[in-house]
């Protein structure tokens, strides 16, 4: 009798679910994954269903997006969400075209942000911006440190400069990380230029055929990694200095070790001779 029970049990449990499912008895209804009941009902470029914004900064930022759109012509959008979400209805109430941006926040991924990118957007800033975009501003340490507000609100303010300059093919600004990035690139440029430099023979100062033959390493450490980021995102003259300097110290510094090292291995052979 116990073996039949157990093989009849769950058959019963199974139709018993099935006719809960059908019935509707004690299951809520699943939730569609588009509701456009989320949708307001008014005209405005920022839903904010996270509340990741306060009401001052999404009334100042509905200003800005309303401005912008009347000036320029470029329709800027802005959607966050958690666990409701009106989905695709969105382009229906924002008649989202090639002219359009949509940045969708949503803290669920792990990256804050999300761009819905119109056709002529590509044109002016490529698929690389977008990425650059997306991992600057809205990666965790960003939302950490300055708030999922400060993320969305800067990364529209990056992309508006964009569009009042006429496209661009990086993200303007520089990071501190980014910075110290480029201060690091250049000071290993400086350290393989250096080392290249000091002579192999008695009677040179500089070595320029090895500085010549590793010139292509040293020089896309310092300009191309070095110099080159920071030339294409800010008119700030102090990094560059800053990472000049870096190159030039490095390599004087390695030009001094190679030869202090050298002078000790030629006066160790002297004692041994």
């Amino acid at each position: 009798m116990g073996r039949a029970w157990n093989a009849v049990l769950p058959a019963l449990v199974s139709l018993l679910l099935v006719l809960a499912c059908w019935l509707g008895v004690g299951i809520a209804p699943a939730q569609a994954y588009d509701n456009p009941d989320l949708l307001p009902d008014h005209p405005t470029p920022v839903i904010d269903l996270a509340k990741a914004l306060t009401d001052g900064q999404r009334i100042s930022l509905e200003e800005n997006l309303t401005r912008f759109e009347a000036d320029t012509g470029w329709k800027l959008r802005v959607l966050t969400q958690y666990d409701r979400t009106p989905g695709q209805a969105v382009k229906d109430f924002w008649n989202l075209d090639e002219r359009s941006l949509l940045l969708v926040a949503d803290e669920r991924g792990g990256n804050l942000l999300n761009f819905n990118v119109g056709d002529a957007l590509f044109a002016l800033m490529p698929r690389t911006y977008w990425v650059e975009l997306q991992t600057r501003f809205g990666n965790q340490y960003y939302v950490r440190d300055n708030g999922q507000d400060a993320a969305i609100v800067d990364a529209l303010a990056a992309v508006e400069i964009c569009l009042e300059r006429g496209g661009c093919q990086v993200v303007p600004g520089l990071p501190r990380e980014q910075w110290l990035l480029t201060l690091s690139t250049s000071m290993l440029g400086g350290l393989v230029a250096g080392f290249a430099s000091y002579p192999r023979k008695e009677g040179r100062k500089v070595e320029w055929a090895w500085v010549l033959l590793l010139s292509p390493l040293w020089l896309i450490l310092f300009g191309a990694l070095g110099l080159g980021p920071i030339l294409t995102r800010t008119n700030d003259l102090l990094p560059v200095a800053r990472n000049t300097l870096a190159f030039l110290g490095a390599a004087l510094g390695a030009y001094l070790i190679a030869g202090a090292t050298v002078g000790k291995a030629r006066l160790k052979d002297a004692d041994q001779g």
